[in-house]
Formats: C-alpha cells, structure tokens, sequence
C-alpha cells in the first residue's frame, strides 16, 4: 500500500475523510456525465435551492447543445464536473449555478441581462466575472490575456467565489487536458504554473495548489516526471519499512503520554521533489525527506505538548524548527514544522497542528464555506485572504494600464515570506527580499510616500536593505519628502510598486498641468489677451474652455494644460484659436498685454514667450543629459511630444540638430535669478597614477563646496596616468570655474575641463 493510501484509508477516523480527499479520478469513466452525479453532492442545500441548480443545468445544456470538448465528449459534462468540485467546497447555490453557467455568456453568446432575469443580479455577476473578454478589443494575446486576468481578479477581490469557480474550472481543465495539441497544452501548463497555481496557494488553497502544480510539470516536462514519478515509486517500497516503524513508535509514544492525537503519513509530491533537487542541485538520492507526517491534536495547547513528546522520541535536526502557529503564513497557513532523525538516520518533517488549523491548510479560504456548519469562523484565513484581496482593489487604483497590473499582481504571488515587527510589535508578512520601503508601504501609503530613512533593530540602514524574518522595523517620515523614482529598482510587493508609480504619475501630471498653463498664458498674452478665468462659477469662462476643448479633443482644462505642458499640442496653436473664440465673445486685445507678450522678442525668438527656469520644476522641465547646462549657461528649450520641455545648451549639436528637425518646437528659456538648487555637469580630469590621487581629487572638489554625485574611470590600463569623468553638482558657471581653478593646482591632476556635446 502506498503513503497516501495508508494515511487517508487506515490512519484517519470519518470525520475527517473529506479535508484529505486524494484527487479525484481523472479518467472518463469518473467525469460526471449527467446532473444525477451533481445532485448527489448537493445534500447540504435545501429543496428550493436545488430546484434553482437544476434550472441552471438545463439552462447549460441548452446552450451547449451541440458542443464537444476535444476529447469527444459533450461539453455539458466540463460544467457538471466545475459544479462538483465547487460543491465538495459546499459554496452556496448561487456558486454552483454560477459554475454550470461559467462559459455560457462566453462560448454561447448568453447575455448579462438574460442571465439576471433568469437567475438574479448575484449568479449573473459571478459569471460575468469568470467570462473572458472578446479578443477583438485587443491587438495581441498577451493585452487580451492581461485584462482578462485583470477582470477576473477584481471580480474575485469583490466576490471570493469568484476565484473558487475559477480554480475548479482550471483544475478540470488540466484533468483533462490531455486530448488537446502540445502547444496547447504547454500554454495553458504555464499560465496555470505562473498566475493559477500560486493564487490557490495565497488563498491557502493547498490540495489544489499542489495538484496544479503537479499536472502543470506533468504537460511542461512530461520526460522528467515520468523518470522522477518512475523513481519515486519505486523508493516507496524500499521506504515502506521506515515508514510503519516510525508511524508505529510516534503512536506508542503518544498513548504513553496519554495524548489522543492522529498520526498519518504523507508523501511529496514529484514536482515538490523535482523544485528541491533544482533548489539543492542535488540527485534524487540526496533529496531526503520525500514523505513526513502530520500530528492532527485535539487543541492549540496540545500542539506544543506534541512537539515536546516528538523531541523526546527522537532528535531534532537543528535550525529545521518553524512556528507558524504564533507567526502564521500570509494565507493563513498555521503548523508546527520540526525535523527529526528516524531511527535508521534519515530526515523526517513533522507537521502538528489542530483540526480546525488543517481544515485551513487544506482548503484555505474555501475552509468558511466547507466547515461553516461544523464551527463557526474558520480562524486566520478569512482575514489574511481579505488582506490580499482588498490589495488587488489598491493596487487597480493606481494602475489602469492591464499589464501593469498582472505585473504587480505577479510579484504578490510569491510563496516565500519574511516576518518583520513594528515598533509596537505587530507582525507584518512580506515577500523574500522586501525592503525598507515595501514595509513603508504595508503599513500605509502616507508612510510609504513620506519615508526618508530606516532603522532596523535600532540602526540606521539604507532604505533598500532587504529585510530578514524577526527585524524590527522603524520607518522616518518627513513632511516634505516625496518617492524617489529609483526605488523602482529595488521594491519587490506590487502594493509598493504601483503606489510609487502612480504617485509620479499623478506628480508628473501635476506639474505638466502647471507648465502648460504657463505656456498658454505666456502665448495668449502676445495675442493681447489674458487666460479667462477658472471660477466654476463664471459660466462664460467656462463656455469658453468648453469649447477649446472640444476643439482640442480633450476631455477638460486640466487635460488640455497637461497635453501642452507635455509638448503634446502647441501652445500657439492652442492660443491662437482661444483668442478666436474670446474675440467672437467680445473680447478685444489690450496693448499693454499685447506688449508684455512681445517684450524682448526678436526674429530668432519663438511667439510662445520664454519658460523661467529654477530648478524647481520637476518631471515637467528636464535638463538634457547631453550637455548638462548650468546657470549661466545660454539655454533655449525643445517642447518634446509627450516628454515635456527638454532644455539644451545654445551650442549643444544634438540640440542644433533637433532645432533643424523641427523648428516649431523651440522656445525661449532663461535662468531665475536665484535658482534654488544645484545642477549637475560633467568635468574631466585627466591625472597621474600614484597612492590618493582619488581622493586628492575629492578633496580639492569638496574645498571648492561642490560635490561628486558619480565617477566613471577610464578602462585603458595605463601604469602613469587615468582619465576621470566626475558628474558634480555646482551653483552656476561661476562656481564651476571656481572648481575647475581647484582641481588644477591639485598635484596629481595634469588636466581639468568641462565636458562638451
């Protein structure tokens, strides 16, 4: 007899048969082929309830009538197998009709609004949430994928059962899936691995978790496990022996205690194996611990009491031990996990736990349906899932795009955690290799967004330190500090990750909005007009933007401002028809403003006016990379589409050549009189090889008040002399002469000069 077999049939009482169901038969013969093999699994509903599942089944088989699946079968029979597996969870019957239904609006053309008048709003917005979206909206299957998985997850973070049918549906599908092209088989086999797999392992769905993955390395490497499935066969009966010895001296030790436990054994499962031998890089003899056993007691208390009698039985391996009792997994998952050493010297993991908790590691957040009439509550799963389901729904209102989304909803699917602590000792779940901002970010967004500085078990650190499991974490806010751009590399939770995102965006937005009115304002005034006003209240203003926004194509002012701010429309153009409109209203040109708007324009100056620039523009207002103009310097700016204003150096060749190209998109700039921040430029400094003539070199840049922001040496490996390149940030022209002065009376330096285009 084999470990599975021997733990579910010998070594388990009835009551809990269920939660230790093997998965099911997946040969034809156990398909489901009519409603009469449903109906036996709905015993837990009502008369009335049935009635309704058993309309929604002919409802099904009227609109797949006609319909085979790849294997020959009719379609009908993949509905009815869905419905079962959802009604072994013991979803309500709106699930189960949801689940008969899930491909009718899909593959049947069955609308929204005729499944609400047959079945109610609740039924017809579960299988709404599990339709596919028409592939004819997208131009690729990778954006029609993306939304498609963005829809359902939003459905599901509203409604959980969503995501339940979805499983069924998937693991049905990969039951089966046999019948269809290789191809096929090895998409579908990868998405399931990537997205479906470790969806039911974050809602603490753990027999479906392994059996999806099971049969997705099945279809993905079907050479592989079949040597590996060959090998673990065959090792089982050399293991039998150990495994009834051992079964046999953790019971006696138990009834010597007296303590009423239930031991059972359980074996890995090959792709488990396969993911251990790649993590080790270790051969099929090295992997050890192919089965353990799982101590089911009858409390909490018991559960320590139990560990306590393993260790006195046999020895623990050290550093092996994990609570996750008083540190629960984020899915809820809770277990006391030891290591020992068998009698015969092999490594063998024990998991003890009570029965509620196995019913939560065993089927997670389905756990609420299946056992709400045993107990009520179903422990940690219900909150730890709503926690990530409610992160979908923040995550969705920062990003619109649907790749980005998965994208983010990808780097939340990872297994691995760490277990950090506040200040106050609250334990917060974050992937492996989270960081200082990512814990900001889990304690609230206000945080995340004002961090400046980190400490971690009282000492100061970078904010992109990973953090390790048992940190104590103190995150420093501060009033005016705002997210960096550059920890995008380094956060690893979708939560982080959007909220960054879109806080730039909404940044950039913001201040394109503000350069576009500046532009248009400045290009309105050489027509001798003023903006009209903003006032809600002023109905002939608004009259007036109404319009030029309809003319524009934009959907309001602000959008319209932040188009121009962009370089996305000129503000000429724009002001040229805005004074239109205002003349055709009565307005008339004042000469004054008429004159302010050319004042110091000549032929070479473009009407838009000039952009004061002081460093304190942000995204909007970007100084090129190539020439890295300073205060000082002779600037003029290009509107670049969608990239804001981009400001060169008068002499810059790249900026010439662009000017050449597209002449309209030049404007005037010029420097404030007081820009309030440094700019950087890039200096050369060639010197001699010696001991400290690096940080000579610093220190001449630090006695002229200038700082190193980044250095790049040259790669010729000449004994005598090195080239350095030294991006610094200094105030203006004056300063950097200044600098350069410094550097050369330096001993080692033999030559210092600005770096040109």
């Amino acid at each position: 007899m084999g470990i599975r077999s021997f733990a579910a049939e010998l070594l388990l009482p009835a009551a809990l048969q269920p939660r230790l169901r093997p998965p099911a038969d997946t040969t034809p013969k156990a398909e489901a082929a009519s409603f009469a093999a449903l109906s036996d699994k709905l015993s837990y509903l009502g008369k009335a309830e049935i009635k309704q599942i058993r309309e929604a089944y002919k409802f099904a088989d009227e609109a797949h009538l006609g319909q085979f699946r790849a294997s020959g079968e009719p379609y009908i029979t993949h509905p009815i197998a869905v419905a079962g597996l959802v009604a072994d969870w013991r979803l309500d019957a709106q699930a189960v009709m949801a689940a008969l239904m899930h491909d009718a609006m899909e593959d049947c053309g069955v609308t929204k609004v005729e499944l609400i008048e047959r079945f109610g709003a609740p039924t017809a917005e579960l299988v709404d949430g599990l339709t596919k979206l028409d592939k004819l909206q997208f131009s690729t299957r990778e954006e029609t994928q993306a939304e498609s998985f963005r829809k359902m997850l939003l459905a599901m973070a509203r409604d959980v059962r969503v995501i339940l049918i979805k499983l069924a549906d998937r693991l049905h599908n990969m039951r089966t899936m046999a019948a269809m092209a290789p191809n096929k088989r090895q998409r579908i086999a990868r998405e399931t691995l990537d997205i479906y797999a470790p969806i039911a392992h974050r809602l603490g769905l753990n027999q479906i978790y392994r059996e999806l993955q099971e049969l997705s390395f099945e279809h993905l490497n079907p050479w592989r496990y079949a040597a590996l499935a060959k090998a673990v066969k065959r090792s089982r009966g050399y293991r039998r022996d150990i495994v009834e010895r051992v079964h046999g001296e953790v019971e006696k030790a138990f009834a010597t205690a007296k303590m009423k436990v239930l031991v059972y054994g359980r074996e890995k499962t090959v792709y488990s194996i396969y993911r251990k031998m790649r993590e080790k890089h270790a051969g099929f003899a090295q992997v050890s611990d192919i089965f353990g056993f799982r101590i089911v007691t009858g409390s909490l208390p018991d559960c320590y009491l139990a560990l306590g009698v393993l260790h006195q039985l046999y020895k623990p391996v050290p550093g092996r031990f994990k609570d996750y009792v008083a540190i629960p997994k984020p899915n809820g998952y809770q277990s006391l996990h030891t290591t020992l050493v068998s009698p015969l010297g092999t490594a063998v993991e024990f998991q003890i736990r009570t029965d509620e908790m196995h019913a939560i590691a065993e089927s997670g957040i389905a756990a609420h349906w299946l056992y709400k009439q045993e107990r009520k509550g179903s422990g940690e799963a219900q909150p730890m899932g709503a926690m990530w389901l409610q992160s979908l729904l923040d995550i969705q209102d920062e990003t619109r795009d649907s790749a980005e989304f998965l994208e983010h909803v990808k780097i939340d699917l990872v297994p691995e955690a760490v277990y950090v602590f506040t200040p106050m000792s609250k334990i917060m779940a974050l992937p492996r290799g989270a960081t200082a901002v990512d814990f900001a970010y889990a304690i609230h967004s206000d945080v995340g967004d004002h961090c400046v500085a980190a400490k971690v078990n009282g000492e100061p650190v970078a904010l992109r330190t990973e953090l390790k499991s048992g940190d104590v974490v103190e995150v420093i806010t501060a009033p005016g500090a705002r997210p960096n751009p550059a920890w995008l590399n380094f956060v690893r939770t979708g939560r982080a990750r959007s909220k960054i995102r879109h806080f730039l965006k909404t940044m950039e937005q913001e201040e394109s909005r503000g350069l576009g009115e500046k532009l248009l304002a400045q290009a309105l005034r050489a027509e001798g007009l003023t903006l009209p006003s903003t006032d809600p209240t002023d109905s002939e203003a608004n009259a007036v933007w109404q319009q030029l926004t309809r003319w524009s194509g934009n959907r309001g002012r602000g959008e319209l401002l932040t188009d121009i701010g962009l370089g996305r429309k000129i503000a000429t153009i724009v002001a040229k028809r805005l004074a239109q409109l205002m003349t055709e209203r009565g307005a008339r040109p004042d000469a004054v403003t008429l004159t302010l708007g050319r004042y110091g324009a000549d032929d070479n100056t473009p009407s838009q006016g000039g952009v004061v620039i002081d460093g304190s523009e942000g995204a909007s207002v970007q100084l090129a990379t190539c020439c890295r103009p300073i205060p000082g310097d002779e600037i003029v700016g290009y509107l670049g589409r969608g990239e804001g204003l981009l400001v060169h150096t008068a002499d810059c060749h790249n900026g010439k050549r662009l000017a050449e190209r597209d002449p309209e998109r030049w404007m005037a700039v010029e420097w404030a009189e007081q820009p309030t921040r440094p700019f950087e430029t890039m200096v050369q400094v060639l010197v001699r090889n010696g001991k400290g003539a690096l940080a000579q070199v610093a220190a001449s840049v630090s006695s002229a008040e200038a700082d190193i922001t980044h250095i790049d040496m040259d790669n010729e490996q000449d004994p005598d002399v090195a080239e350095l390149r030294l991006l610094v940030s200094v105030r203006d022209r004056l300063h950097l002469a200044d600098l350069l002065r410094t550097l050369k009376r330096s001993p080692p330096v033999m030559r210092a000069s600005r770096v040109k285009p």
